[in-house]
């Protein structure tokens, strides 16, 4: 074990020390237990100030250090016994609320996304792929004896329709929809990773039952890619997806889990993973013909003027992702608005004049592509090397 950590394998024993004493109402032991602890979160903050987990150490030392301070108010200066009795019942609330949130039902969309296939222009490949990996399967699993794929990486540039595509096959399948990201999982799971990612996956078996399930992980790369340096919360985390990831990518098992991770990072990711992901479906920036079918979606319900060239516009967005599109014709139509704003007409019930080309031009001016040009490359590289649709 390194010295990084058994520093953290120490602080999380010192932790579930603390609370222990402190639930057997021992608080001023509890409060020596919170502050060791306390010491050794800091230590490692201290160590890695740069990782990811460091905000994790910060943010469980604030919580640790917030209660102490509440259990010096109440319990150590003289507090009364009626004040007493009441920090009982809000601190019985408080773990009851906290048991149930470790359910992760705040993680579940009960009603699917209202996203549907319509919603999103062009990426005909990636929509393919996913009905042959999640739709199909869902409506005749007869058919499918070998199984089918239940790991499927999206990846490309952000803003280009990842998420979407997520969303809008859970809502084909009518799926009970599981959204995390590696930040609320390694801030919450601090201490107790692997039980918690199994209970994840559980969750969902669970779901799977009446429904299709899909655990959507956004960020996979800063949860599952390759690090320089790590400490034990990240390992067992990872080490108890790969486990659970081949509980349900096994062909004989009948479960209707599916995992989508989404990555801006492809390249960063660690090799046993992405061998768990049957489908990896490249997520491109929108190409001339879907430019301009956003053009005309996002500005159909516009005031414009008739000088409006649509396809001159998508010939200029070349390299602008589908979300910064929409931005651009946001802009202009708070261009218009502000006009009559600060003309001091919009309180009289004016309405704000038709957007015309020229607007469009100055918002093109003032805002460029999110998506460095020489990133394409790598990804186009990286998905010939690993494309699986």
């Amino acid at each position: 074990m390194s010295a990084v950590e058994e520093l953290e394998t120490i602080a999380i024993r010192h932790a579930q020390e603390a609370v222990a004493l402190d639930r057997q109402g021992k608080k001023e032991q509890a409060i020596a237990a919170y502050q060791r602890a306390i010491d050794c979160l800091l230590k490692l903050a201290h160590i890695y100030p740069n990782h990811n987990l460091n905000r994790v150490y910060v943010q469980r030392a604030e919580v640790y250090k917030t209660r102490v301070r509440v259990l010096k108010e109440v319990w150590v200066d003289n507090s009364s016994r009626h004040e007493r009795m009441d920090y009982e019942r809000v601190q019985t609330a408080q773990m009851t609320e906290t048991t149930e949130l470790t359910g992760f039902d705040e993680l579940i969309l009960r009603e699917p996304p209202n996203v549907k296939w319509s919603d999103i222009v062009g990426l005909e490949d990636a929509k393919k792929a996913i009905q042959q990996a999640i739709v199909y399967p869902s409506l005749r699993p007869d058919l499918f004896p070998l199984g089918w794929p239940k790991g499927i990486l999206l990846f490309g540039p952000p803003g280009c329709g990842k998420t979407l595509l997520s969303a809008a096959v859970a809502n084909e399948v009518k799926a009970t929809f599981i959204s995390v990201d590696a930040a609320s999982i390694m801030s919450k799971w601090l201490g107790e990773a692997e039980r918690n990612v199994a209970r994840l996956f559980n969750t969902a078996r669970k779901a799977a039952a009446e429904a299709p399930a899909i655990i959507f992980i956004d960020e996979l790369d800063s949860l599952m890619g390759i690090h320089r340096l790590e400490v034990s919360g990240e390992t067992r985390v990872r080490n108890q997806f790969l486990k659970e990831m081949d509980g349900i990518i096994d062909k004989k098992n009948p479960v209707r889990v599916y995992v989508i991770g989404s990555t801006n990072k492809p390249w960063t990711l660690d090799p046993p993973f992405i061998r768990r992901f049957q489908k990896r479906i490249y997520v491109p920036p929108p190409g001339y013909s879907e430019r301009l079918e956003m053009f005309r979606l996002y500005t159909s319900c516009l005031k414009t003027a008739a000088d409006i060239n649509l396809e001159e516009l998508a010939r200029l967005t070349e390299g602008y992702s589908g979300s910064d599109i929409m931005d651009v014709c946001q802009s202009a139509q708070l261009k218009v608005n502000s006009e009559l704003f600060e003309s001091g007409m919009a309180e009289a019930g004016h309405e704000p004049r038709a957007i015309c080309m020229q607007d469009f031009l100055e918002m093109l001016e003032k805002r460029k592509p999110s998506i460095a040009q020489d990133s394409l490359a790598a990804y186009e590289a990286w998905f010939n090397s690993f494309k699986a649709l």
